[in-house]
């Protein structure tokens, strides 16, 4: 068969629908079809294989150990107890490794097989839940400040959050027909799409919506960020920030991880037109030759900011004001009970790497279905995942407070009470076994990592530093890497490039201080870097601050500094 450019797929696939029914119903392999593993990538799913088993499968003369990973699009990763408890049956039925908080808000499963897969997006849908446009070159799930503060302005933002994901999800029924049965209509025409054409977007697209002084979400790492301005309880608009985006790749200086440009100041009610007229003109000014330059950073560096507003204003009939001044405190979660203005109580937990499964740390996912089915009696509550991969119990009384605090105790789910500031703030892709992308392990690895380098600000004695470290198996930056105060970026198995000097805001991107380096040698450049941290810090300098301070290392400025307070 031949091989088809993604351009080509897309454009042939009637509407999404490609062969995928076919290759599902093929009972030879495991796999789908080459142009339908693109395909299903727009439904909500990956289709992986247990690279452990590669080598064993192989010289069995056996097809690899294929599977699916399947994503749900939850915007601003809020779910009811009630969906709680349909996603944890999703993962008994039909999942390994428990359930997965990713770093855009959503659940992710692994190892479906694919004679299961319809059901579990059945099951998945049973929750009222779907994974249309979870993946694939268009918007993906809508990334939202997720801890609950004291201001009924966030509820607002939420609301204007999800209105833009419904308004940006594709119009194809493909979904709805090879998922859920629908029946298709009599003449078979795939349903227009006014926001992304025949071949949608050139390549992924990712919004967030940041609400100060949290930056939780990293909306300078986002295509299109809003962050919100409020006055008490009202929202007054948003400013408006274009061409964020980690992934890059090793050896092609052509490719880079970039912080999001200021492009301007809306209004509440202008914020779906402007938004769809970022996305349309992404659309028709993006890179559709060399994929990896197609990303929005790179089309704005190509066309120039000031011309990319004028494409945006005039498509959204919007003049844009001048952004306003940022002001972030941190880009991390706030851990422990905070409580609202409201009088109800919001519980974040830390899950470390996301993974909700019961192991030796605590009968987390067991713990989490108790809490679910308590939330669940009591009739109030609701989950909501954060994008440092952790997990808010939000919304409690003062009694379902002391009956999810004791819940919490009695499954281990309270390591945020124990656990030092650097483990807290950790995070890491998934990475081996099943990403394709792979070149080192980054989520089974960040544990053991994260102890070897508490040991070293233990012998310094700094052992409460607040340092965001981060992992990421390749250069991708699922995990975003490129802000952590602390990164490993895989390079081979059991190598990486060891970057530095990002802050803890989210506002400033590392630098590559050692390159292709093994754990011993990063933590030998680690050590002494630290030492000097503990003897010449200033009060409440931040790590990644003191290295660019003392010129360890120098990141390349970007636009942040001209706008952030």
């Amino acid at each position: 068969m031949a091989t088809h450019s993604v351009e080509d797929i897309k454009r042939q696939s009637a509407g999404l629908r490609g062969t995928l029914e076919s290759s599902l119903a093929d009972p030879i392999t495991g796999a789908l079809r080459e142009d339908d593993q693109i395909l299903i990538k727009y439904h909500g799913s990956y289709q992986q294989d247990d690279r452990d088993l590669r080598e064993e499968r192989r010289v069995a003369k056996l097809e690899p150990a294929y599977s699916f990973m399947i994503r749900t699009r939850t915007p601003g990763g809020v779910l009811t107890p009630t969906q709680w408890l349909k996603l944890d049956g999703v993962a008994n039925d039909f999942a390994e490794r428990g359930l997965r908080i990713t770093t855009r808000q959503a659940v992710q499963f692994h190892g479906v097989i694919k004679r299961e897969l319809k059901a579990t997006m059945k099951a998945i849908n049973a929750a009222l839940i779907d994974t249309l446009a979870a993946c694939g070159d268009v918007n993906r799930n809508v990334a939202v400040a997720a801890n609950p503060q004291v201001s009924a302005a966030h509820a607002t933002v939420y609301a204007q959050a999800a209105a833009l994901s419904e308004h940006l999800l594709p119009n194809t029924r493909a979904y709805y027909e090879i998922w859920l049965d629908e029946e298709r209509v009599a003449g078979g025409d795939p349903a227009a799409e006014p926001i992304y054409g025949s071949t949608y977007l050139p390549r992924k697209f990712k919004i967030g919506f940041a609400i100060p002084p949290t930056n939780d979400v990293d909306v300078f790492a986002q295509d299109l960020g809003f962050v919100a301005h409020l006055d008490g309880d009202v929202l007054t608009g948003y400013t408006v920030l274009v061409g964020g985006g980690m992934g890059s790749t090793h050896g092609d200086a052509e490719t880079y991880p970039r912080l999001a440009d200021p492009l301007g100041f809306i209004t509440p009610e202008q914020l779906i037109p402007v938004a769809t007229a970022v996305v349309t003109a992404q659309r028709d000014l993006g890179n559709r030759t060399v994929r990896k330059h197609a990303r929005l950073k790179y089309t704005i560096d190509r066309v120039g900011l000031d011309a990319f507003r004028t494409e945006v204003e005039q498509r959204s009939g919007v003049t844009l004001a001048p952004p306003k001044p940022l002001s972030f405190e941190h880009n991390g979660d706030r851990f422990g009970w905070v409580e609202g203005e409201d009088g109800r109580a919001h519980l974040t937990l830390r899950i470390t790497a996301g993974r909700v499964q019961d192991g030796d740390a605590g009968l987390w996912q067991t713990g989490l279905r108790a809490v679910a089915q308590a939330l669940l009696e009591a009739g109030e509550g609701e989950f909501r995942l954060t994008p440092n991969q952790n997990l808010v119990i939000a919304g409690l009384s003062p009694a379902g407070r002391a009956s999810v605090d004791a819940l919490v105790t009695t499954y281990g789910l309270d390591q945020f009470r124990r656990a030092k500031p650097l483990a807290l703030n950790a995070l890491a892709c998934v990475a081996l076994p099943t990403c394709a992308l792979a070149m080192a392990e980054a989520e089974r690895y960040l544990p053991a990592f994260v102890d070897r380098v508490q040991a070293l600000l233990d012998r310094h004695g700094v052992n409460e530093a607040d340092i965001h470290l981060r992992i990421s198996g390749c250069p991708n930056g699922c995990s975003r890497p490129f802000l952590g105060e602390i990164a490993l970026v895989g390079k081979a198995p059991g190598r990486y490039n060891l970057m530095l000097g990002a802050d803890h805001r989210g506002a400033r991107l590392n630098a590559l201080y050692r390159e292709n380096v093994d754990e011993a040698q990063i933590l030998a450049a680690l050590e002494p870097l630290i030492a000097a941290y503990a003897a010449d810090r200033r009060a409440d300098e931040r790590f990644g601050d003191f290295l660019v301070r003392s010129g360890v290392v120098a990141p390349k400025p970007g636009p942040i500094p001209l706008v952030l307070a």
